[in-house]
């Protein structure tokens, strides 16, 4: 795209905010196709190492986009990849937000509006899929991922206890 890695940074995220339908996590699959796969700006440890950080952080997960800008050029690239990916939905929620609310009650809302649901679903499930590829890097990864998805998905269990899990096992050496 641009030799200059903060141009580079704010137009890959300036057109990557306006189809994260969902969300940053929406975008995950083509945040790590663009940063590893294209830019060669981190490896796929690199990268789930980043998700993890902007999950485990207080605050939105869009954070990923500030970590990987931040790892491409330091502080003005986290600050750029920030602004590139909230600046331009910001004001597009801003302006179809006051469209919308004056269609309420109009059925192509309604519509819609049921049809972005499995839009977004469907772009999250693609984000954990290609988090597990990168992160999981052998088998036992691969079962705990397996098992994690099992326990969040037919339990209450809170996920909280999970993430402790994956740390010990990460900390005995396992993964």
């Amino acid at each position: 795209m641009n030799d200059n890695p903060l141009i580079a940074l704010f137009g890959y995220f300036a057109l990557l905010s306006l189809f994260a339908v969902g969300g940053a996590n929406a975008a995950i699959p083509e945040m790590h196709r663009i940063a590893v796969e294209v830019m060669h700006w981190m490896n796929d440890r690199q990268f789930a190492d980043s998700f993890a950080i902007a999950q485990l952080s207080p605050g939105p997960n869009v954070i990923i986009v500030t970590l990987i800008g931040y790892h491409v050029a330091g502080l003005a690239g986290a600050a750029v990849a920030t602004v590139a990916m909230c600046g331009p939905t910001c004001l597009l929620s801003f302006f179809a937000a006051r469209t919308w609310d004056k269609f309420k009650d109009a059925p192509w809302r309604i519509a819609i509006q049921a049809g972005l649901v499995p839009v977004s679903l469907g772009l999250i499930a693609a984000s954990a899929f290609v988090l597990a590829r990168a992160a999981d890097k052998n088998i036992y990864a691969g079962v705990v991922t397996a098992v994690t998805v099992a326990v969040a998905s037919f339990t209450r269990v809170n996920p909280l206890w999970l993430f402790a899990a994956g740390g010990v096992l990460g900390l005995s050496g396992w993964l």
